[in-house]
């Protein structure tokens, strides 16, 4: 009986079973045999498990061995086919959109370089500075850019607005380009913007440009003197007013005419260092050289352009040159005064009294209005201050009042009074000798 336990322990170790041992096995118990034979005892023996059960037949062994590969978990990410290392995809990382492998966010360190994260701290992120890289300016892409800002130059001459829009190109090789742009542009214009020309060299000095940048420049334009004397015969004399004058404002050395001294090729780089050796030589020559271009426009004395105006009134008077009398108020260059040349006109018919010089006058006033030479505002600002003064001016000319009242009527019937300037006409209160009903004329009202 013992050797029939042992052999049914050793069969069911090895998997072969009988029906009776199966019963034995699964738990259930014969009661007939336990009744047959009281003195054997009961056991209860488990039943074995079995990982797979595995097909009978002739390729039984291979599927084996390929039962024993396959994977225990359904879901693992280890290799299928036993060739892998049998870690995780990605490091366990994850694919695409996720954020890293679990853990990941223990060893970052919390801090954001971008301004715009809402995680930026300024107080103690602030070290990270993007720098801005601006190309570098070619010399097509120069004289479009600077030109405008030359040619505005010239009607606001303010040199720091100059500065400022330079500052912001990027023209570390073409600074000695300003310099011979800046005089090449006024070579053709007036004393009064080669003058500007002079303040903007000597503003932009140690700002912009240095003494190198302004010799380099001045030996370009020297080298292409004679070319720029078929657009300008002057161009040689000019030139060396600006050398000299570059001498005196301290942005050229004294020395730099000299050393030009046995290498001049052209009579036109000659005649220019010339006559910047002749100014500079003068008694006082660095003095005088600080007025070469003259004083022109806003700059002049107001009791200069006054007395100017006063002259070009009385020479058209007698001349009745319409077109010279505009000429020689263009080369004022005070816009922003013409208002005095409408006082000093009406001043000069109310003084002379005449109809002919009322009348020539108006023809004045009338070809400056229509060519937009004299505002409108200008214009009713002149004969203002002509009203404001009228009793000063009545008290040395007693029929003031009279001459203004018929000068205005032409001004104003030819457009060059407006209407609202024509109603403020002063009136002036003189001695009747007929009644009021009695047939004295009475002044039609203006609508």
């Amino acid at each position: 009986m013992a050797l029939a336990m042992e052999n049914g322990e050793i069969a069911l170790q090895n998997g072969d079973v009988d029906e009776q041992e199966e019963m034995a096995i699964s738990g259930d118990v014969d009661p007939m045999s336990s009744l047959e034979d009281p003195a054997k005892p009961i056991r209860l023996i488990r039943k074995a498990k079995r990982t797979q059960r595995t097909n009978s037949g002739g390729d039984a062994t291979q599927n084996n061995a390929q039962t024993e590969r396959l994977p225990v978990a359904k879901n693992s990410r280890k290799s299928r086919d036993g060739r892998g290392r049998g870690d995780p995809k990605k490091g366990g990382a994850g694919g695409k959109g996720t954020w890293g492998a679990p853990g990941d966010e223990l060893f970052v360190d919390g801090s954001c370089r971008d301004a715009n994260d809402p995680n930026y701290d300024s107080d103690s992120q602030g070290d990270y500075v993007v720098e801005k890289i601006e190309p570098v300016v070619t010399a097509d892409e120069f004289d479009r850019i600077v030109t405008p800002i030359l040619l505005e130059y010239f009607d606001h001459s303010i040199t720091k607005e100059v500065e400022t829009s330079l500052e912001e190109l990027n023209i570390s090789k073409m600074k000695p380009r300003i310099v011979e742009l800046a005089v090449s542009l006024a070579l053709d214009r007036k004393a009064c913007h080669r003058e500007l020309v002079s303040i903007l060299i000597s503003d932009l000095y140690s700002k912009v440009i240095v003494a190198k940048d302004i010799q380099k420049g001045f030996d370009n334009l020297l080298n292409i003197l004679a070319d720029l004397v078929i657009d300008s015969p002057e161009a040689p004399k000019v030139m060396g007013m600006f050398l000299a004058r570059a001498v005196a404002d301290d942005c050229l050395p004294p020395k730099y005419i000299q050393t030009y001294k046995g290498f001049v090729d052209n009579e036109a780089k000659q005649e220019a260092l010339e006559k910047a050796e002749l100014l500079l030589s003068q008694k006082h020559g660095i003095v005088r050289l600080d007025n070469i271009w003259g004083t022109g426009g806003g700059i002049r004395p107001v009791k200069y352009l006054i007395k100017q105006m006063v002259l070009l009134l009385k020479e058209y008077l007698s001349s009745s040159d319409v077109k010279e009398a505009t000429r020689c108020l263009q080369e004022l260059e005070v816009p922003h005064f013409h208002h005095e040349l409408v006082y000093e006109a009406t001043v000069m018919v109310i003084e002379d009294g005449t109809e002919r010089s009322a009348e020539r006058m108006v023809k004045f006033l009338q070809s400056l209005s229509e060519a937009c030479y004299i505002t409108p505002e200008q214009m009713s600002q002149g004969f203002k201050r002509v009203f404001d003064n009228m009793p000063d001016i009545n008290l040395d000319v007693p029929n003031a009042y009279v001459i203004l009242e018929r000068f205005g009527e032409m001004c104003h019937r030819d457009g060059v009074m407006s209407p609202p300037t024509y109603r403020d006409l002063p009136k002036g209160g003189r001695k009747r000798f007929v009644s009021e009903g009695d047939g004295g004329r009475i002044k039609p009202a203006i609508l």
